[in-house]
């Protein structure tokens, strides 16, 4: 069993069966109001809210600069497409960034409560 700090053992590892979908939004309101959305759906097991980050972009010609609030949904990938679909329907950009980053290992415990999380309520 091989060990990588604060005793965190790698033994348990699963490759690839996780999903995070990234995306920003405007302020802390709205990306909380889409997590919520996504996790009271199923659709994502938690959901992770970084305000303050900085983006610099070209839109329609003119360069903007200005801050953002980073929202991060772990789900697994059965269920991402419709997450990201969720994601576009709600979101209040015009041209939202939502991307799906492919996890190549998780731990097992949290991969089966990841899993557990993401279906429908009381079933399977």
């Amino acid at each position: 069993m091989a060990e990588t700090g604060r005793g965190y053992s790698t033994a348990g590892i699963r490759e690839e069966r996780a999903t995070l979908i990234y995306t920003t939004l405007p302020d802390e309101a709205s990306a909380r109001a889409l997590g919520e959305a996504l996790v009271k759906a199923r659709l994502a097991a938690c959901v992770n809210i970084i305000p303050g980050m900085l983006a610099i972009y070209e839109w329609k010609g003119r360069l903007e600069h200005g801050e953002e609030v980073v929202l991060i949904a772990k789900t697994m990938p059965d269920r991402a497409g419709e997450c990201m679909a969720q994601i576009a329907l709600l979101h209040p950009y015009e041209e939202p960034a939502i991307l799906r980053l492919p996890v190549t290992e998780v731990a097992a415990s949290y991969l089966d409560w990841l899993h557990a999380q993401t279906r429908p309520a009381g079933g399977a």
